[in-house]
């Protein structure tokens, strides 16, 4: 992954960690809306609500994943981005912002459903709701990457911090690290250095 003689990956390895959010949560709710009993449906829910988290804590590592990731290869000038499997494609905002959107909007939705099945309070951390709310910047900005051949058509969003060359190398070495582990939300530490 270090070397970057011929380019730069567009995903390093994150892809193959993540299973895609929406079906997931589809899924959850399908099972849950065959149980007419509320104390079935409550058991189910309480089964369940560990990977709803894992899901979403491994999702915002991700793309707290792709906004370092971004950073660090944006400091490379011009080096073509291999494999952008969005290069070319038609940019429409809606559907590049719709599974964060989701996401956010779920978030919602999870906090009354833990109350309503739980009876315990759910809510999220301020820094995981940055990395929502920086994820989608980011994506905005770059038109979901649909334009992007180059590091030089990466966009950076003003409202985000520079990375020195230090921290670069950390973020760096820490990414390789969760690509090996699979623990995106190990990346979480590092947003504080950006966001």
């Amino acid at each position: 992954m270090t070397d970057f003689t011929d380019g730069v990956q567009f995903d390093p390895g994150f892809i193959q960690h993540i299973s895609a959010f929406t079906p997931n949560i589809e899924y959850v709710y399908n099972t849950l809306g065959r149980y007419k009993n509320f104390a079935q449906k409550k058991q189910q829910f309480k089964m369940f609500y560990p990977k709803i988290l894992s899901l979403l804590e491994n999702y915002l590592g991700f793309y707290l994943g792709c906004i370092l990731w971004a950073m660090c290869i944006k400091k490379f000038d011009n080096k073509e981005i291999l494999n952008n499997i969005c290069y070319g494609g038609e940019y429409t905002e809606d559907e590049t912002l719709s599974e964060v959107d989701f996401i956010t909007n779920y978030i919602e939705q999870l906090k009354k459903d833990v109350k309503y099945y739980t009876g315990q309070n759910f809510s999220i951390d301020t820094a995981s709701t940055n990395i929502l709310d920086a994820y989608r910047v980011f994506l905005k900005e770059n038109k979901g990457f649909v334009e992007a051949k180059t590091t030089n058509d990466i966009v950076i969003p003003k409202s985000f911090k520079a990375l020195s060359e230090k921290d670069s190398q950390e973020v760096l070495k820490k990414i390789e690290e969760v690509i090996e582990s699979g623990r995106l939300k190990d990346l979480y530490p590092l947003a504080e250095k950006v966001l």
